[in-house]
């Protein structure tokens, strides 16, 4: 099953999200990641709830508005937005979702910024050597990700998440060499993340040009998507996506 991405050329490159994975939108900031968000948000909110879970304050109204034309009152009043503003509150996040999802009929969830506030709480616990600390909230973050996973496949419920990135360092000899650090990236979370995540689009910034790389995919091979970012939503080659 599928559902649109809230643009048709990106539908067309991407087929849709699959309903029953989770999946992920991962690069550094500005790179577009909460503009996906929005876009399927204000697609699906059209006729079915959201849960919309904003850890890094990247939900905006007025972006809303202007890809949706100023025909976002009936699309907020389906939007839930929930704003923790640490680990533990993000957790709190989750027992609602749990909550809503018994009782309300939702079409999307999202968590715009999956591991922001991990890898601040992570980088509290290791100046604290905190290693019983550590532990907890690798387990923490496990869970939520196994709660949306089992969510999205046993309900039917589509799952977009976006990540962060950190970068390798890199050596005098590489750096003289002309390795890039932009081909040196990681996901936070690493190894979790790729394992519940069943979709794994990477976005791109380099030299003032963005652009999609579809990594994993159940069904697709590895494939390139450009686009510029407009106050409509995004174009790709000249083409308007929404």
């Amino acid at each position: 099953m599928k559902f649109s991405t809230g643009s048709k050329e990106l539908d067309k490159w991407l087929g849709g999200y699959d309903s029953d994975i989770i999946t992920t939108f991962y690069g550094p900031p500005g790179s577009g990641k909460t503009n996906f968000c929005l876009l399927a948000s204000a697609s699906v909110a059209k006729g079915k709830k959201v849960i919309f879970i904003d850890t890094e304050g990247g939900f905006s109204v007025e972006r809303l508005k202007q890809i949706t034309n100023n025909d976002s009152e009936d699309i907020l009043k389906n939007i839930l937005l929930l704003k923790p503003t640490n680990f533990y509150e993000q957790k709190q996040a989750f027992d609602r979702l749990l909550k809503e999802i018994k009782s309300s009929q939702i079409g999307l969830i999202v968590v715009d910024g999956m591991t922001m506030l991990y890898r601040l709480e992570m980088g509290q616990a290791r100046t604290e050597r905190n290693d019983e600390k550590i532990r907890i909230i690798n387990r923490m973050l496990a869970k939520q990700l196994r709660i949306l996973a089992e969510i999205s496949r046993k309900r039917y419920i589509p799952v977009i998440i976006t990540n962060q990135i950190y970068h390798d360092f890199l050596s005098k000899e590489e750096i003289e060499a002309g390795i890039n650090k932009e081909d040196r990236i990681h996901m936070v979370g690493g190894d979790l993340l790729s394992y519940w995540s069943k979709c794994l689009i990477e976005l791109q910034n380099r030299d003032g040009k963005k652009r999609l790389v579809l990594r994993k995919h159940r069904s697709l091979p590895e494939k390139e998507f450009s686009f510029a970012i407009t106050n409509e939503g995004i174009e790709r080659a000249g083409f308007k996506i929404f």
